[in-house]
């Protein structure tokens, strides 16, 4: 057995289901689970009737780099949606389908990290677990920036010593955030880039939350999107992981992508070529259509939108949180510890949320996570706001 195995802790869920074993919720309310950031508003119809119109194509095998149209796709979708300027992205160099971001984040620190020299990889503390396993069975250490409120929940890059940098091979960032929906803005990004450059490592931008924001005008900045401004056309360094999960409600489809440079790219495809990760010939065509669609983007916006306005007048008075930049967490406080707060609302009123401290690590003395509570507003508009009441219930009541 792989000796970095045993590093590799319970996933956030498993602890969850552990914390909650015995429990029997309050029987007289019908259950919300808010814990899981599984989108659950209805998938666009023009994508499940690509998925019945192309079922044929699974009696052949698919292409590691997907198919000419989808590689498009994703290129017109990225130089609109990010402002780069036509022509600087590539279809057949800058992007690669991926089986959504989850398995590829993953993948690219196994393709990525040399073991040998000692090296970090960089994160954000709360994170998205997948980086610490992915940094861990790379052979490398996990090096935590942490995101505090004082610090818009943003990793403080002036508190990262210099010779972290110097073993740093790859640093993940999250942007909008998880669990916070913080939103890293152009100087962050650039001063990230500028980094990367001065002590050669590679970002690997998580911006699977991207499409989700409370004004139609107002998207969020991507990585790519400051490489271009800068003139940076050969993208260097820098890599994004995007998905159709959150932005079309398709997380069964498993599709997603990553783009940025083009050696990256090149060296990534051949690791997954050995690796066996092709995106199955109906998900493709699938994507294709996603990807070419706005409106059910901004309809999916609008539903978010109205519940983040419910809930926030329902809970405002009583917990302590700010509303997300983006995406489609809430991240307040908890008066209590947050595996108590947790165990209490399920117990007595039927809402299932996730601890903080469960997404984070603990240094030095805190844990950026303690005491806090991730609520995923992925239930339907009357489900949340029914949670929003029983959880100020829960709140008035300690």
């Amino acid at each position: 057995m792989n000796p970095r195995m045993w590093r590799l802790q319970p996933y956030p869920f498993e602890r969850l289901a552990e914390l909650v074993r015995g429990i029997r919720p309050n029987p007289e309310l019908a259950p919300v689970s808010l814990s899981i950031g599984e989108p659950q508003h209805p998938p666009p119809p023009d994508v499940l009737a690509a998925l019945g119109q192309h079922r044929d194509a699974v009696a052949h095998y698919p292409a590691t780099r997907g198919v000419p149209a989808l590689r498009e796709a994703i290129c017109n979708w990225l130089s609109w949606r990010f402002h780069v300027d036509a022509g600087m992205l590539d279809p057949g160099r800058h992007v690669l389908p991926v089986n959504g971001t989850r398995e590829a984040l993953f993948a690219f620190a196994q393709c990525l990290v040399d073991p040998t020299p000692g090296p970090l990889v960089l994160m954000p503390n709360p994170f998205y677990q997948i980086y610490e396993g992915a940094a861990l069975l790379a052979g490398a250490e996990p090096y935590y920036l942490d995101c505090l409120a004082e610090n818009r929940f943003l990793p403080d890059l002036d508190a990262v010593p210099e010779r972290v940098w110097e073993r740093c091979q790859l640093l993940y960032l999250c942007t909008p955030g998880n669990p916070s929906g913080a939103v890293a803005d152009r100087a962050l990004l650039q001063r990230l880039i500028d980094l990367a450059d001065r002590h050669d490592f590679v970002i690997a931008s998580d911006e699977c939350y991207s499409e989700i924001y409370p004004e139609d005008d107002a998207p969020p900045p991507g990585l790519l999107q400051v490489c271009a401004a800068a003139g940076r056309d050969d993208f260097r360094r820098c890599l994004v992981f995007h998905s159709l999960s959150k932005r079309s409600n398709l997380p069964g489809l498993r599709s997603g992508f990553v783009a940025g440079d083009p050696e990256l790219i090149s060296l990534f495809l051949r690791y997954r070529t050995y690796h066996g990760s092709a995106m199955p010939p109906p998900a493709q065509q699938a994507s294709i259509r996603a990807w070419s669609d706005e409106a059910h983007v901004r309809d999916n916006r609008a539903l978010y939108r109205a519940k983040f306005e419910q809930v926030g007048k329902i809970l405002a008075p009583l917990l302590d949180f700010t509303l997300p930049d983006a995406g489609f967490y809430l991240w307040p406080a908890t008066p209590v510890d947050d595996a108590e707060f947790t165990r209490r609302l399920l117990a007595e009123y039927n809402v299932r949320v996730l601890p903080g401290s469960y997404l984070s690590r603990g240094t030095g003395d805190r844990s950026p996570g303690r005491s806090r509570v991730r609520i995923s507003l992925v239930a339907p508009l009357a489900d949340c706001a029914e949670a929003a009441r029983r959880i100020r219930s829960l709140v008035e009541s300690l």
